[in-house]
């Protein structure tokens, strides 16, 4: 690591002496070349009563040690639609039914991936087993009235976003969304990161825990409003028992179950930020690049319920950096004007405070 980032490998350490991190790892690059990648913590969870190793040193979070970032791979989900836009199987402004027979909404491609299609909630109540089910919980988003008219309003789709850009991705191409991304962005970029894994990969998975027994119900929100039922159903999102699981683990849900290592996503950053290309390799080109990072809609979000600046599957700040949170702490971005990309992968769910002193730390040595 270069010394000049040495403050923020303290406060990264920092986090777990005073109990307030786990397992976790941070990545960032800065003008085009990785200068800090941290992990530490463990990566398995211990239930009340059960004697291990006093240092916790048996199961070590290791640099290849994924876990899952919520909301974190919604731009990866969108970067595989866009990726088919870049090369011309279909364009922004499609009707989404174009693609998708049968799909009730009067949507646009656009529209799907900036969050106002109108379709944050999955309509039927159904049980945490359906995470396995694409074809049913597309089926359910096909046949549903949008909660307002696409196009007027922002609310993030927190669970149906992913079902809605690799429904699409399927269709115009063929292959699911985890297959697609493996194929087309993961392997030429070289990224330690997916949806739906297999067996092998399901063993490198950090378990999940709370920072406090309250946290589900603080992301919830208020019994029966719109942030409720579009993070409550299928059941199980915010349930450790699922969350897990090699149900979750091996199903696609790509609004919120990638699993990635914080290098993984640092890296995919630089190449966004470099303009589509990594090593050499051209995936996006610039203008796919400019038009996705751009803002789409500047207004209220429903959901989130404050303003909200939406890309094409991005939120942009008002210092002009790029990315995605997730609930839990998980994090990550592009920010063009200081010229760093920043990763953070954790898998204990609590609050953004812990990104919030490392970004701080970070612009002080910049």
């Amino acid at each position: 690591m270069h010394a000049r980032f040495a403050s923020v490998r303290d406060c990264f350490h920092d986090l777990f002496a005073a109990g307030r991190e786990t397992g976790a790892g941070l990545t960032v690059w800065y003008d085009g070349e990785p200068v800090i990648d941290l992990v530490g913590g463990t990566r398995s969870v211990v239930a009340p009563g059960v004697a291990v190793a006093p240092t916790g040193a048996a199961d070590p979070w290791r640099p290849d040690t994924l876990v899952n970032v919520y909301s974190v791979g919604k731009p990866v989900a969108a970067l595989c639609l866009l990726l088919l836009v870049d090369r011309g199987r279909l364009d922004l402004d499609d009707p989404v039914a174009a693609h998708w027979p049968g799909f009730r909404a009067p949507a646009t491609v656009r529209q799907v991936l900036s969050h106002t299609a109108g379709l944050p909630v999955f309509p039927v109540p159904r049980p945490a087993g359906a995470v396995a089910d694409w074809e049913l919980l597309c089926a359910d988003l096909a046949a549903a009235e949008p909660e307002w008219a696409p196009g007027s309003i922002a609310g993030e789709h927190a669970w149906t976003y992913g079902h809605l850009v690799g429904e699409l991705v399927r269709r115009v191409d063929g292959r699911s969304v985890g297959r697609f991304l493996a194929e087309e962005i993961a392997g030429p970029w070289r990224l330690d990161l997916g949806f739906g894994l297999g067996a092998a990969d399901q063993r490198r998975c950090a378990d999940l825990s709370y920072g406090d027994r309250g946290w589900p119900t603080r992301m919830l929100g208020e019994p029966g409003s719109l942030r409720a039922r579009a993070l409550g159903n299928p059941a199980g999102g915010l349930d450790l028992a699922v969350l897990n699981s090699p149900l979750w683990r091996g199903a696609e849900v790509p609004a919120v179950n990638l699993h990635a290592t914080a290098a993984a996503l640092a890296r995919l950053y630089a190449g966004l930020l470099a303009g589509g290309t990594l090593d050499g390799v051209r995936l996006f080109s610039p203008e796919l690049v400019a038009e996705a990072t751009r803002v789409q809609y500047d207004g209220p979000d429903l959901v989130l319920d404050r303003r909200a600046y939406w890309t094409l599957g991005m939120q942009w700040e008002p210092d002009g950096s790029w990315g995605m949170g997730g609930i839990g702490g998980s994090s990550a971005w592009a920010d063009p004007e200081r010229g760093y990309t920043f990763a953070y992968a954790t898998a204990r769910l609590a609050d953004h405070d812990r990104v919030d002193e490392l970004v701080e730390v970070l612009h002080s040595c910049l």
